[in-house]
């Protein structure tokens, strides 16, 4: 037993071949002995593996915590030395993995355990390597938190935070002059400060992934989905999208030009980004209120209905629990509200942006949020709250299964209970809104402000990973990465800096994710998916049906629905232990994503947009910007790499 063990541990050329026939063999006679006991040593292997991958991970998150809910150098010192330090460990376990042969064991959840262990991850790179990775991230990502900029109105106040100042800014200013000085200056400090680092980072980054036998971190990042084509499908999801997108964008372009004036907003070109009430225009709620379909339809204000019903952010939080509960989910256990932070501290700075957290010993979930009382706030909430509510389904999942079927499904299960939460029947339901059920033209209005949401953001979180995707295989190249970045937001997006921007700039790291080295494939995926989720879950509930008109998807809310929340528990359970088509399936009966159940919600908004666009003579589409952002050579170099890249007819 023990000669046939080592040779199928150490793996040597021919002896392993003739072993593996062997076993072949044998197997048409009934199991092989010791494939069985071998198989038998694996399991017990990879289950003391799993719990000391487990403890680590519990360090790492207490040190990570540690640092972002209290930036100091010592802190971050700390977090770094740990990682290290539990670097090595990894690195140790990684070696001895890679010795069992487990490709031949007969057990499908073994094998998948071996294989997601025998990947390192960035661990595998030199300790000095490893060090100035985890500087250059924890760099970028401290740059963003404490970046501080000089208000429009005094230029002598120069502390406004992104949190609560600058998104303030952006959701009520009608300033295109504010706009401006405040999207120039927090791209100045946010992003064009972090290009050194991200430079480094993208550089050590591609070593690890081909350390992990990856040709890139692209190539590492799309593995997570488990499908060969996985860039094909987003792409084909966009073109499925993309015409409601452009109906919304040339609705848009009009109303800010009525708003604004021809001479800001042009009949047929990009829209400027910095008039869309968000810092990156990903989504457009805050201009919702001037440019909604039907104007003079009284609109509930649900921030000031909860402002003045005395809403805390504890009780946003206590909600969202309650509606977990009622659709017999997990309540949050007491570590939740003992550890969480769920307003801004006082005292020190903190990363503000929302995050959940699993500390991998089944007790301690937190989430760190910078909360505001307002409407927006109330659906993140329920967001973050989603996350955590995962964590608690597949705890007794082994470690390594604890995490989302792919990254995109942990995104989507807080918004597919939003999605119920924003609800006219359940916003009714909490009395946050009062009257009757919903006419036409309200729906329209509602529709259109759920698409400035959840439509409009579709092109930004699409354009944010394509980008890095090029960076990351060299076809873009750091001093291109300003011109790429936009000539994407421009072509997917339809929208334009507000000035001409150069290489001096680093607008892409003005953004949380890419300065906090966080894929954003997982936000498009969650946004196409989390309509597939709730028309399954509507369904469940009975709260949809196609042909009824008095159970539309738009109306549905699964609230206190024990079947729709069971089916849902069945496959948060699953956590990753099967490939993501498999938990699909079990919850939807689909098993790609589609975005059919996406544009049956937004149906009727389609409709009405289009002839709304007819009758005004919208022009749909964009033309190429006035606003320069790549120079003349730069552009040659572009067109000349698409025109390589187009297929060539054969010769017939």
């Amino acid at each position: 037993m023990s000669k046939v063990k080592t040779m199928l541990k150490i793996g040597g050329g021919a002896l392993l071949v003739a072993a593996i026939v062997a076993v072949f063999i044998v197997a048409t006679q009934g199991r092989d002995p010791e494939l069985e006991a071998l198989e038998h040593e694996g399991s017990d292997y990879i289950l003391q593996l799993d719990k000391a991958s487990g403890l680590r991970k519990n360090l790492a998150s207490k040190a990570e915590w540690d640092y972002t809910a209290n930036i100091t150098k010592e802190n971050e010192e700390k977090w770094i030395q740990l990682r290290l330090e539990l670097s090595k460990l990894e690195k140790q376990a990684w070696e001895e993995t890679k010795m069992y042969k487990w490709q031949i064991f007969q057990d499908n959840s073994l094998k998948r355990m071996f294989k997601k262990y025998c990947e390192l991850g960035v661990s595998a790179l030199p300790d000095d390597k490893y060090k100035q990775l985890m500087k250059s991230v924890s760099g970028m990502e401290s740059n963003y938190a404490t970046s501080k900029i000089c208000s429009f109105k005094n230029e002598t106040k120069c502390d406004l935070s992104l949190e609560p100042e600058i998104t303030e800014i952006f959701a009520k200013s009608q300033d295109p002059e504010e706009l401006k000085h405040t999207w120039i200056e927090w791209h100045k400090v946010a992003g064009a400060k972090a290009r050194d680092n991200f430079t480094q980072y993208v550089q050590l980054y591609n070593e690890a992934a081909k350390l992990n036998d990856y040709k890139d971190v692209a190539d590492w990042w799309q593995a997570d989905y488990e499908v060969p084509d996985f860039e094909d499908q987003l792409a084909k999801l966009w073109e499925d999208v993309k015409p409601l997108y452009q109906q919304m964008h040339a609705y848009v372009r009009k109303k800010l030009r009525d708003k604004y004036g021809e001479h800001i907003v042009s009949m047929k070109g990009p829209i400027p980004a910095h008039l869309l009430g968000n810092m990156w225009a990903q989504t457009w709620n805050n201009i919702e209120s001037f440019t909604r379909p039907y104007p003079d339809k009284k609109e509930s204000d649900i921030t000031q209905a909860m402002r003045d019903q005395n809403y805390t952010p504890l009780k946003m939080f206590q909600m969202s629990d309650e509606f977990f509960k009622s659709l017999n989910l997990t309540a949050m256990p007491p570590k939740f509200w003992e550890n969480s932070i769920i307003e801004k501290p006082t005292d020190r700075e903190i990363v503000c942006h929302a995050s959940a957290w699993d500390f991998y010993d089944g007790q301690d979930f937190r989430i760190k949020q910078c909360t505001t009382v307002d409407y927006e706030y109330f659906q993140t909430t329920h967001h973050e709250m989603g996350h955590i509510q995962y964590f608690l389904q597949y705890k007794d999942q082994p470690v390594v299964f604890r995490d989302g079927a792919n990254p995109g499904f942990h995104e989507a299960v807080g918004d597919t209970i939003a999605l119920s939460v924003s609800s006219p029947k359940h916003l009714r339901r909490v009395g946050l809104i009062n009257g009757d059920a919903e006419d036409e033209q309200t729906e329209i209005n509602q529709l259109y402000k759920m698409g400035m949401d959840k439509i409009v953001f579709l092109p930004f979180a699409y354009t944010l990973d394509l980008f890095r995707y090029g960076v990351f295989r060299g076809t873009t190249q750091p001093e291109d990465y300003n011109c790429h970045y936009w000539r994407l937001r421009e072509t997917l997006q339809g929208v334009e800096p507000p000035v001409n921007r150069t290489e001096e700039d680093f607008d892409a790291a003005a953004k949380y994710h890419v300065s906090a080295n966080v894929e954003y494939a997982r936000y498009y995926v969650s946004f196409i998916i989390q309509f597939q989720f709730h028309r399954a879950l509507c369904s469940l509930a009975g709260e949809y049906a196609p042909a009824d008109v008095n159970k539309k998807l738009v109306d549905c809310d699964i609230y206190q629905s024990v079947t729709a929340g069971n089916a849902l528990a069945n496959m948060l359970k699953m956590g990753s232990s099967k490939p993501w088509p498999e938990a699909m399936e079990a919850l939807t009966g689909q098993r790609s994503m589609k975005a059919d159940g996406l544009l049956e919600y937004f149906k009727p908004l389609y409709e009405w947009l289009e002839v709304e666009n007819q009758r005004t003579g919208e022009y749909i589409g964009w033309e190429t910007s006035k606003i320069q952002y790549c120079t003349v050579e730069q552009l040659a170099a572009l067109n000349a790499k698409l025109v390589s890249s187009e297929p060539q007819k054969a010769d017939t």
